[in-house]
């Protein structure tokens, strides 16, 4: 691995429930997270990625789904992910991935669905700790009841994100987008 791909950067994203900080490299996206305490974003970037093509080929392709998704246009994401956690966390994060735009399952199924049906306290603290938001979309794991509990970025998120899936809302422009490197 060479040092150009150990840099990584951090870009804002104004989506209709709150401005994503977002986290990638050269390669993949690394991270999204809600950035609760930014008001306003102001172009601060510190180094013009811009200049490293494969650099720039991720962020488009990461703004390009994220204006799609928030659109209604995509249902589905294609990103190149890098993701660290337990072989436990991978597994739900994986299966995460496969769950049908605009439809949900259960805590329990699953850890069902993963092979481990007594573990869906642990499969909710792994949605807990899911790195990327939105992209895996853990939003879509609900309780065994049908109601809504557990998500890390608030419940009035969620429950707009599956409202969502079955509607579309306003494009996003990219110029709206500003960059700051890590």
């Amino acid at each position: 691995m060479n040092s150009l791909e150990k840099k990584s950067y951090l870009t804002y994203y104004p989506s209709p429930i709150g401005i994503l900080k977002i986290k990638f490299n050269n390669s993949a996206l690394l991270r999204i997270d809600f950035e609760d305490k930014v008001r306003e974003i102001k172009n601060n970037c510190r180094e013009n990625f811009y200049q490293d093509k494969k650099v720039l080929k991720i962020y488009n392709m990461i703004f390009d789904q994220l204006n799609q998704y928030f659109m209604g246009e995509r249902k589905k994401f294609d990103l190149p992910l890098c993701l660290n956690g337990s072989q436990f966390q991978l597994k739900v994060w994986n299966y995460l991935k496969k769950i049908p735009y605009a439809k949900t399952i259960s805590y329990l199924e699953l850890a069902k669905a993963i092979d481990k049906p007594a573990a869906a306290r642990a499969v909710g603290q792994a949605n807990n700790n899911n790195p990327i938001s939105i992209i895996i979309p853990c939003h879509r794991v609900i309780a065994s009841d049908g109601s809504l509990k557990g998500y890390a970025d608030g419940l009035w998120r969620k429950k707009w994100l599956l409202e969502h899936e079955k509607r579309k809302t306003q494009k996003i422009r990219k110029e709206d987008f500003f960059c700051l490197r890590n």
